[in-house]
C-alpha cells in the first residue's frame, strides 16, 4: 500500500465530511499529497520552499493542501525548487469491470 493510500484511509477515517466528498476531490487531494509527500522526502520544510519560490510559506500550504488548480508551470517551478524532475503521464482511464450476471 502506498503512503499515499494510507494517508487517504486514514484521513478519511478520521473525517467524514472528507470520506464524503472524497471522490469528488480526489485528484486535487493526490496532487497536494504528492507535492508533500516529495518536499519532505527532499529534507525541506515548507518555508524552505517559499523561499526558493520566493513566495510565502502560507502559498506552499495551499498547494498542498488543494492543488486543484494549479498551473503546470507552478509545479514545474515547485519540482525544481525541492530538487526533482517533474514527470507527467497521460493514460486511457482504466476499463471498468465487466457486471456479473
Amino acid at each position: 500500500m502506498s503512503d499515499l493510500t494510507k494517508y487517504m484511509r486514514n484521513r478519511a477515517a478520521r473525517d467524514p465530511q472528507f470520506a464524503e466528498s472524497l471522490e469528488a476531490g480526489y485528484t486535487d487531494l493526490k496532487i497536494g499529497a504528492l507535492l508533500r509527500q516529495a518536499r519532505e522526502r527532499a529534507g525541506l520544510t515548507q518555508e524552505e520552499v517559499a523561499d526558493r519560490l520566493e513566495t510565502k510559506k502560507s502559498a506552499i500550504s495551499r498547494m498542498e493542501n488543494s492543488a486543484g488548480s494549479i498551473r503546470l508551470s507552478t509545479l514545474e517551478r515547485y519540482a525544481r525548487a525541492i530538487g526533482w524532475q517533474l514527470s507527467l503521464e497521460l493514460r486511457p482511464p482504466r476499463k471498468a469491470p465487466e457486471p456479473r450476471g
